[in-house]
């Protein structure tokens, strides 16, 4: 990326966020965009690889807070085509000239009339150094995303899951040369250093990566046919990754080192795995803690006792069951639910319900009817009329 299109490009306009948007909401935009416009979901269709590409730039600017600092400080100094400096130009304090007169240079060697680029004020914005010396850069290999659905069991204990990435990779044809002998040629405009200086003679200095070579410092002499000459080709992998124990529906997982391969020995991009995880027919999940609904008969309700319930995965447990426990009651299993980050395990929360047969035999029949007749004088709705009438 040049140092005009890192200013020019309206990265929160690619991601659709305004510019005070938050991280979570610049990582939501981006997830969102980066499913729509995936090579996997859209084979063939070059524009919707080219915007996958932009997308992932975006987040790369966007979604570093270091990055996106020096990204914004960037397009506030240069606003709308201008250099905003302090006391300069007026009381905006800015030198009105076009950005193209400062990247490109103007006749004579001058950049933009200032005797110089700026590469040495913002070599560090841009991660470029200054002068015709520098060397290229390492670069970092891209992020990429991807998305696993897993069993509710599996979410709750962990487990190692096949995942098939797509990315850019050192092309196997050519070894990563471009050059199908892999033989390339040293760049004669850059000398081999992937980058040019724009500008005078003067302190300031502007480095751009060279137009003939792309920034590489090689040319190929006789282009691979599948990359094109470029040393990059897409590469499809899979590996197996491990999915920790505990993780949540939508919960993001960062995988450092396993994106994509970096470039010119640069370090390889991360991993993000979003996390899907099914429906239980039995239990449910509250953070830390698994939730199960157990129904319970009329007379052990009232009476109390003991109750066995079903565990993910494991035993049953024997809960005591109070007298006289209402409808709704929560009671706890404790170590029965889902597995922390620092290992130990949630609670079960049971929940009691009350089960009303559809039928009843003769002799439950009759002890109800004389249940019913013991308690006819009990009114289980007087509360509920007299608070009625309070209110």
């Amino acid at each position: 990326m040049s140092t005009k299109d890192f200013v020019e490009k309206d990265y929160y306009k690619v991601l659709g966020v305004p510019k005070d948007a938050t991280e979570a909401e610049i990582k939501k935009a981006y997830r969102k965009l980066a499913r729509e416009f995936h090579p996997d979901a859209n084979k063939g269709d070059a524009k919707a690889e080219e915007r996958f590409k932009e997308i992932s730039e975006a987040n790369d600017i966007l979604g570093d807070p270091k990055r996106r600092k020096e990204y914004d400080d960037a397009r506030a100094l240069f606003g709308n085509g201008g250099f905003r400096a302090p006391g300069a130009g007026g009381p905006g304090g800015t030198f009105n000239f076009d950005l193209g007169d400062l990247f490109g240079g103007a006749p004579g060697g001058q950049a933009g009339g200032f005797g110089g680029g700026l590469g040495d004020v913002f070599g560090g914005l841009f991660n470029r150094g200054a002068g015709p010396g520098t060397r290229t850069q390492p670069r970092r290999g891209q992020d990429i995303e991807s998305e696993v659905t897993l069993s509710f069991t599996e979410a709750v204990d962990g487990a190692t899951v096949p995942l098939r990435m797509s990315s850019s990779a050192a092309c196997k044809a050519c070894s990563g040369t471009g050059d199908k002998n892999g033989t390339p040629r040293v760049c004669p405009t850059c000398v081999g250093t992937g980058q040019v200086s724009r500008g005078g003679s003067g302190s300031f200095s502007l480095t751009d990566p060279c137009v003939d070579c792309k920034g590489r410092g090689l040319i190929a002499q006789d282009p691979c046919d599948v990359c094109k000459g470029s040393g990059r080709a897409r590469s499809s992998r899979t590996m197996q990754v491990r999915i920790p124990a505990g993780v949540s529906d939508g919960q993001r997982i960062r995988l450092r080192g396993k994106g994509a391969p970096g470039e010119r020995g640069g370090p390889a991009g991360d991993l993000y795995v979003v996390v899907h995880v099914d429906a239980h027919p039995v239990f449910g999940r509250k953070g830390d803690n698994l939730t199960v609904t157990v129904p319970v008969s009329f007379t052990e309700a009232a009476l109390g006792g003991e109750i066995r319930v079903p565990t993910l995965g494991g035993p049953p447990v024997t809960l005591k069951l109070p007298a006289g426990t209402p409808a709704g009651r929560t009671m706890r299993a404790r170590g029965k639910g889902a597995v922390r980050k620092d290992g130990t395990r949630g609670d079960l929360l049971v929940t009691v319900e009350v089960a009303v047969p559809g039928e009843l035999g003769d002799k439950a029949r009759e002890a109800l009817e004389a249940y019913r007749e013991a308690t006819a004088d009990e009114d289980p709705r007087a509360e509920l009329f007299q608070a009625a009438k309070g209110a």
